[in-house]
C-alpha cells in the first residue's frame, strides 16, 4: 500500500520523489511543525514580555491585561506542543513502532 500512494505522490509532484514513502513525508512535516511552533511561542513571549512592559509604563490597564494574556497563551500553547510530542514518544514506546523517524 506504501509504495502504491507513493507513486501517486510522485506523479503529482516531483518534489514528492525525494520521499521513498508518505511516513517519510509526515516526519519531515511534524518535525518542522514542533520546530516552528517553538519559535512562534518564542515570539509571542517576547511580544507579550513588551507589551506588559510598554502598558506598566503608560498605566493603561487593557494593555496590560492584554499582554499578560498574550504570555499565557504563548506558554500554554508550548505546553500544548510538548505534551503532544511526548505522547508520540509514549506511544513509540509502547507499540514499538517509530512514528517519527531520525
Amino acid at each position: 500500500m506504501e509504495q502504491i500512494f507513493a507513486g501517486e505522490l510522485k506523479d503529482i509532484s516531483g518534489t514528492f520523489s525525494a520521499f521513498p514513502t508518505f511516513g517519510a513525508l509526515v516526519t519531515v512535516i511534524v518535525r518542522n511543525a514542533f520546530v516552528l511552533a517553538g519559535i512562534i511561542s518564542f515570539l509571542l513571549l517576547v511580544f507579550g514580555g513588551f507589551s506588559v512592559i510598554m502598558a506598566a509604563g503608560s498605566g493603561d490597564t487593557k494593555e496590560l491585561e492584554k499582554g499578560q494574556k498574550t504570555i499565557t497563551y504563548a506558554v500554554l500553547g508550548l505546553i500544548l506542543v510538548v505534551v503532544s510530542y511526548w505522547i508520540v514518544q509514549i506511544i513509540e514506546k509502547v507499540s514499538g513502532v517509530r512514528l517519527i523517524t531520525p
